[in-house]
């Protein structure tokens, strides 16, 4: 019998998605020159991209699964840890858990400086804000510095979740001179503060230094995105620029490590090609 034949669907009691699927499994006893594990990834990334299996598909236990397939439970199990660390599943202890078809990671797409609100309009989902806290307080030394204020400047400190239909995606930490936008605090601050910040007071963001950095929940941050303490996020730290060079926001935004991706497009301006040309390090197009 092949081995993509030997799981019983009686053993769910009737027919699934996950049985149809498996009727697709790749024949592991063939001779290939991928490993068993790396051709399980491959099969499984392929019918969840496809779509044959959605998120909330309950996968067979791995004594089944591995049945089914002819292969090892250790072998399934690196297949298994591969698609977990990927996103692709996820896998829940407890009577009641199991290893589950993920959610798809939403792409935060950092290109162009884009705000919250433009990087879910690219990745086709609809962007929320809930405002946490808005205060106007002292600058702290970190945010002094990177504003390039006077000591004991004020800034108005706006802390808000993000995010993507209606499911808590982000905190953002922003910090803005009081000083440049004496009435922030009194407008509408669940929408785009780039947006506000340009057609208020005609200090749009144009340019940013940012930072990335991974950490993990505080009990705070935790209790804000319906995390456990200590999950892996993703530390955005930013320093936002006017087009004439006035620094006009300090952030630190914390992202989902399980639901995001960051991405960022890059390529050399006319400038650098100029000068790696010189150099010789740029072919002719001619």
């Amino acid at each position: 019998m092949a081995p993509r034949a030997a799981y019983d669907a009686r053993v769910t009691g009737k027919p699934s998605a996950v049985d149809e699927v498996l009727g697709s499994a790749p024949d592991l006893q063939a001779d290939s020159a991928q490993p068993a594990h790396a051709r399980i990834v491959t099969w499984l990334t392929s019918v969840i991209g496809d779509g044959a299996l959605v998120p909330g598909d309950k996968l067979p236990r791995e004594e089944e699964l591995a049945a089914a397939l002819g292969v090892s439970r250790m072998t399934l199990r690196q297949a298994l840890a591969t698609l977990e660390g990927a996103g692709t599943i996820l896998r829940k202890p407890g009577r009641l858990g199991g290893t589950f078809v993920a959610e798809p990671k939403i792409v935060c797409d950092l290109t162009g400086l884009a705000g919250f609100t433009e990087q879910m309009r690219r990745a086709n989902v609809r962007a929320g804000a809930r405002v946490v806290s808005a205060v106007t307080r002292p600058a702290g030394r970190a945010t002094e510095r990177a504003l390039g204020l006077a000591r004991g400047a004020l800034v108005h400190e706006v802390v808000r979740v993000r995010s993507a239909n209606r499911e808590p995606l982000a905190i953002e930490l922003a910090c803005f001179p009081a000083g440049l936008f004496p009435d922030l605090l009194d407008h509408r601050l669940t929408g785009s503060l780039y947006t506000l910040l340009g057609k208020k007071y005609d200090c749009a963001p144009h340019t940013a230094t940012e930072v990335l950095e991974p950490v993990i929940a505080s009990d705070t941050e935790a209790r804000l995105l319906g995390v456990e303490a200590g999950s892996p996020l993703m530390l955005i730290e930013r320093i936002a620029f006017t087009a004439s060079g006035v620094a006009v926001e300090h952030a630190r935004d914390v992202f989902r490590a399980d639901r995001t991706r960051i991405t960022l497009r890059t390529g050399l301006g006319p400038t650098a090609r100029v000068e790696m040309a010189a150099d010789g390090e740029v072919a002719s197009s001619g």
